[in-house]
């Protein structure tokens, strides 16, 4: 707790200098890149924090992060103790035995040294490291110790992290590459069966561009010119499944979606900012990890939404004369607290034709 007394009652202000070095900025600016590439990636990939697993892991990464900077300020701004200004032996006679500094004015006492940098001597002075802008020496010995042995730990936790979400990126990419399907086919083939299973259709979808072998749809993204196969305009589809099979399923999705669609009125005005302060603490700490765009509510607007959480929505904003010509559609993420659900009217709609409607 040393070194956290020493800022806040600012005993010596000249300490807070020290940051102001080629050291310290590199050294804080690698464990910050880290320490935060390290909780994005395992916040987003590996592991999912409602897990048991992912949820001590994201614990032991802020722990790692906390101990070291811990050890690097405590290191840093207590310092490795001075030898006072001054000072000699109680016993006079045992000046004979010691050192004189001149810059110092004082005796220099066992094993103690002079550090130029620090312009002092230097109380069991082991070395003056420019990473914390400071000499290692008596009182900081072992904090600069720990930080040396906790920063690789933390580094090896990280890269651990790194290295299964690569790994897991290439597992689930090669998955795909051997089904000869993209990330969007195989969520398009997953809601295919959703709608089939909602509505109870006798229908089956099957994939079209499956070839039924690992090699040949291997061999459509991986070929020996480097060049992938085909056009890119046209591709052969299996025997039993239509040109544009998976296009008529998306057009059935997009209907159905219009369907499932709720209908909200706008209650209170939002920027459109990723960080909204004002709409709650839960609504900040659920923020949708996803680069898709949030938009500007007005009050007394309407929303189309399509999917959502718990404490956000995401939706089509109904347009109004009032919008510019070629402006087809606004939409995007917004809090679930700026709106408030219309009376609904899906009861009185027909269903689609062929469709059940068992909500």
């Amino acid at each position: 707790m040393g070194a956290f007394c020493s800022v806040i009652k600012f005993e010596n202000l000249q300490e807070l200098k020290r940051l102001c070095h080629w050291g310290p900025i590199i050294a804080l600016g690698v464990i910050a890149i880290c320490s935060t590439m390290a909780m994005i990636d395992s916040v987003l990939w590996y592991w999912p924090l409602h897990t048991t697993g992912g949820s001590v892991n994201f614990i032991m990464l802020i722990n790692w992060t906390v101990m070291i900077l811990y050890n690097y300020f405590n290191a840093m701004f207590v310092g490795p103790g001075f030898v006072p200004l001054g000072w000699k032996p109680e016993n006079s006679q045992d000046s004979m035995y010691l050192q004189y500094c001149k810059v110092c004015q004082a005796y220099k006492a066992p094993r103690s040294h002079h550090c130029r940098k620090c312009n002092r001597c230097v109380m069991k002075m082991d070395h003056h490291c420019p990473w914390i802008n400071n000499c290692c020496g008596y009182q900081n010995h072992a904090s600069f110790t720990l930080f040396l042995l906790l920063a690789p730990l933390g580094c090896i936790h990280a890269a651990f992290i790194f290295v299964m979400t690569m790994y897991t990126q290439l597992y689930n990419r090669m998955k795909i590459i051997l089904r000869n399907k993209t990330s969007i086919e195989s969520w398009i083939e997953e809601k295919a069966k959703d709608r089939i299973q909602y509505y109870q259709l006798d229908e089956v979808f099957v994939f079209p561009y499956d070839m039924g072998s690992k090699w040949k749809n291997f061999t459509q993204v991986f070929t020996w010119s480097g060049v992938p196969e085909g056009d890119g305009l046209e591709w052969p589809v299996r025997e039993d499944c239509h040109p544009y099979s998976l296009t008529i399923e998306q057009l059935k999705q997009k209907a159905d979606k219009r369907v499932r669609s709720v209908r909200y009125k706008v209650t209170e005005d939002y920027s459109g900012s990723c960080c909204p302060l004002n709409k709650g603490i839960k609504t900040i700490f659920t923020i949708p990890c996803t680069e898709e765009p949030r938009i500007q509510l007005r009050k007394g607007e309407f929303i189309l939404a399509t999917r959502g959480l718990r404490y956000w929505l995401y939706g089509d904003k109904i347009l109004d004369d009032s919008f510019a010509e070629g402006v087809s559609r606004i939409r995007g993420w917004f809090p679930r607290k700026c709106v408030e659900k219309c009376p609904c009217e899906a009861e009185t709609d027909p269903a689609p034709e062929g469709e059940k409607k068992n909500r």
